[in-house]
């Protein structure tokens, strides 16, 4: 009984095993795997959350703020120094208690960089002494507050010229990653699939290379054959073996590598997907105008050029420095509340700070001119960007265009190449061609095959290439978008 139990045991995991399904996947279903559960495009979702933080938290600096300060309490019961009348300091005892709070809105104006807020507060202080005690109140119903900068670079508008830039440019980048993890995808998969027509071509191989050397082995005998090609047929079973080996192992390495990056357990079966979207020719200046107009390199390059002119303009006006001060609201006082907030009195403040320097051996004249160097640099380098970034376009559209024209002939040198060895192994077994000729029918046979898969390898490649960079969908000709509001959410 426990001999029966131990050997239940041993074979269990192999049950399990085999009890595991294949998983079928067409180069789409891949492509969406890969879009929806790879790490990849985990990362890339993360991504794309900071950004919709970061741009929320922009937005939310635009609008009022409403907040409440305050000190509950503030007790003091001490001795300080005071300063008499002729100048002599001397210690008395303070005794008192404060209370105070305060209810704030605060509004940004970036038309003019400034800050406007209306502010209502309430002070009390309660003091004891040997005279006895007496409570104060002090009531600002009402002050409307203006801090405003003169003269000065507006932060606020250049940051709502360059925000929006930034999180388009996020939203751009992680469709191209998007679109970079179904590369990727495409990649192993192809990786596979070719992995697995090696094992065929190579099992094929080893089959045909044997049935050969039996067919040689009885020509020997009969003294049709020389010992030599006996020979070299029964080294083309060992190469052939060797490559079944070599085969199934780069076979297994492959679905390894495909099945850790879409992050299932089970084993995966390739299949040869179809070139549907044959019929698309691609127009340079069309792929072009969509790829200035979504790519994330485009907006790159405008939000640099604008953070260059942000920067000479922040340098500019670090000239000197004007800030305009005003208050204006109404203030009361009084042993109680209510008399606090009777017979109000106004409350004025205006004020003008100015920072002029007048010498800094040069320092914010070497701050404009760097920037200005700057802002030089970047300019050119965008110019060169620019150029590249057209010129890999264009090869990349003649490339896809071209490649239907490469698939087409790649395939039909296959069918070509398979009839032509399959008529070489009968040639040969009644003895018409010699083992060389064979040899080279098989290895002309196996690389069509090979280059086959190879070319719609290139051709689904370029493709997705095109659309990470012009992010539009050429088939249904439409532009690539993405819910955000619903990716974060969920």
């Amino acid at each position: 009984m426990n001999r029966v139990f131990a050997f239940f045991l041993a074979w269990l995991p192999l049950a399990v095993l085999a009890q595991t399904d294949t998983l079928r996947l067409s180069l789409d279903d891949c492509i969406a795997m890969a879009r929806r559960q790879s790490i990849d495009a985990a990362v890339a979702l993360g991504e794309l959350r900071s950004a919709y933080w970061q741009w929320r938290s922009y937005r939310a600096d635009l609008l009022p703020e409403v907040s409440l300060s305050g000190t509950a309490p503030s007790w003091n019961k001490r001795y300080s120094s005071y300063q008499q009348a002729d100048g002599s300091l001397s210690f008395v005892r303070n005794d008192y208690l404060g209370l105070d709070g305060a209810v704030n809105i605060t509004q940004k104006l970036w038309p003019t960089g400034g800050t406007l807020s209306v502010e209502s507060s309430l002070d009390y202080l309660h003091q004891s002494g040997s005279g006895g005690s007496q409570n104060q109140f002090m009531s600002l119903p009402v002050a409307v507050t203006l801090s405003q900068p003169l003269f000065g670079v507006n932060h606020l508008k250049w940051n709502r010229r360059i925000e929006p830039l930034r999180y388009r440019e996020a939203q751009a980048r992680f469709l191209t990653e998007t679109e970079q993890v179904a590369m990727q995808a495409i990649s192993l998969y192809f990786g596979l699939l070719l992995a697995g027509e090696q094992v065929n071509i190579a099992r094929q191989n080893l089959q045909t290379a044997e049935k050969l050397y039996e067919v040689a082995q009885a020509k020997r005998r009969m003294g049709t054959i020389s010992e030599n090609d006996v020979l070299q047929l029964r080294l083309d079973v060992l190469t052939a073996r060797s490559a079944l080996t070599n085969s199934e192992s780069t076979r297994q390495a492959r679905q390894f590598a495909l099945r850790s990056f879409l992050d299932v357990e089970a084993p995966i079966a390739a299949t040869v997907p179809e070139a549907s979207a044959l019929g698309i020719h691609l127009d340079y200046e069309d792929v072009l105008a969509h790829a200035l107009q979504n790519n994330a390199l485009a907006t790159t390059m405008r939000r640099r050029q604008m953070e260059a002119d942000y920067a000479v303009a922040s340098a500019r006006a670090n000239r000197q420095s004007i800030n305009l001060y005003a208050q204006l609201g109404y203030t009361g006082t009084g042993e109680n509340m209510n008399s606090a907030y009777r017979n109000l009195l106004s409350n004025e403040v205006v004020s003008v700070g100015i920072t002029v320097p007048l010498l800094d051996w040069g320092k914010r004249k070497g701050q404009r001119r760097l920037a200005e160097s700057n802002r030089d640099i970047i300019q050119g380098q965008l110019r060169q960007q620019s150029q590249d970034f057209r010129q890999d376009i264009f090869i990349l559209t003649e490339q896809f265009n071209n490649q239907a024209e490469q698939l087409r002939i790649a395939c039909e040198a296959d069918t070509i190449a398979r009839r032509r060895y399959h008529t070489n192994v009968e040639t040969f077994k009644i003895g018409s061609i010699s083992t060389l000729e064979l040899s080279s029918a098989q290895t002309a046979k196996d690389q069509a095959r090979q280059n086959r898969i190879q070319q719609l390898f290139n051709y689904w490649y370029y493709y997705y290439q095109l659309r990470s960079i012009a992010l539009w969908d050429f088939e249904r000709n439409c532009e690539l978008t993405a819910d955000v509001e619903r990716l974060i959410e969920h």
